[in-house]
């Protein structure tokens, strides 16, 4: 259903001007970007009304108490807010040192006063198009069905599947998009996710710290990067730096955790109804 009803709310903005060119229009760009108009509507209608409407069919209202409760779950520890602010830049900093021979620059005043304020945007952007679908209604059940790790696995290549039509506009990169572009997005992808399951885990599944996770790499490598990586700033460099930062947090999180990502006993778990 998420791919159905984003994938065909996507459809004219892939046609346009902004994508193959089918179509003679273009989507008007707000804060110079046209993908609040083209992507936006499309992000919401997918994975967050899918879980809403199977969540309702097939747990009723005690699910959707559980599945609201998740996503407003944000007193916890200021230790893992304060983590997921500082380690999500320094991860992609130390990355980005180690691909480019150390070549780092201070990022603008203008940058630093724009940082918090688009993170807050993505919060309630990307953050609640997508996360309220992917890991609040679909890690919980996948964890409960098979475990942790397996569930991950599962889901990762799902969520990075789901953003394949717009590597055909402007969001991708379109027409510079390759193979290799894709590829990389996929397993970058797989990587998050091990990522955010265990913190979705650790944290006693808060959604809002794991939607933090999830929009501050996009707010740093859409904001700062360019800034501070200057000479390397292209769409290929910012790609693989997304890519090694994702993998090499993964591999660590496997190994810290021997591939249980934080996940509890079945009988200390809360276990979704199912229908």
């Amino acid at each position: 259903m998420a791919y159905l009803l984003s994938w065909a709310a996507w459809t004219p903005y892939i046609l346009s001007a902004t994508g193959l060119g089918i179509l003679d229009f273009r989507f008007p760009a707000i804060l110079g970007t046209t993908q609040f108009l083209g992507v936006l509507p499309g992000a919401y209608l997918g994975p967050i009304t899918s879980a809403f409407v199977v969540t309702a069919i097939a747990d009723g209202r005690p699910g959707l108490r559980r599945w609201v409760g998740r996503m407003l779950k944000w007193r916890i520890s200021w230790r893992w807010y304060l983590s997921v602010l500082v380690g999500v830049p320094a991860a992609l900093v130390i990355t980005s040192v180690a691909l480019f021979d150390g070549a780092v620059q201070l990022p603008p005043v203008t940058v630093l006063a724009a940082y918090l304020p688009v993170l807050l945007i993505q919060m309630f952007t990307t953050g609640v198009a997508e996360e309220p679908g992917w890991r609040d209604f679909a890690t919980p059940r996948l964890q409960r069905r098979y475990n942790a790790l397996v569930g991950t696995m599962i889901l990762g290549p799902l969520w990075g599947i789901w953003h394949l039509p717009l590597f055909l506009s402007e969001w991708g990169g379109w027409p510079n998009t390759t193979w290799l572009t894709v590829g990389e997005f996929l397993a970058g992808a797989i990587g998050i996710s091990v990522v955010m399951t265990w913190v979705f885990n650790r944290t006693g599944e808060s959604l809002p710290v794991v939607m933090l996770l999830h929009v501050s790499i996009n707010t740093f490598m859409s904001v700062a990067w360019a800034e501070m990586f200057p000479a390397d700033a292209n769409a290929e460099s910012s790609a693989r730096v997304v890519l090694l930062a994702s993998v090499t947090a993964a591999l660590v999180t496997l190994l810290a955790t021997r591939g249980r990502l934080g996940d509890r006993p079945a009988e200390k778990r809360e276990t979704p109804a199912v229908g």
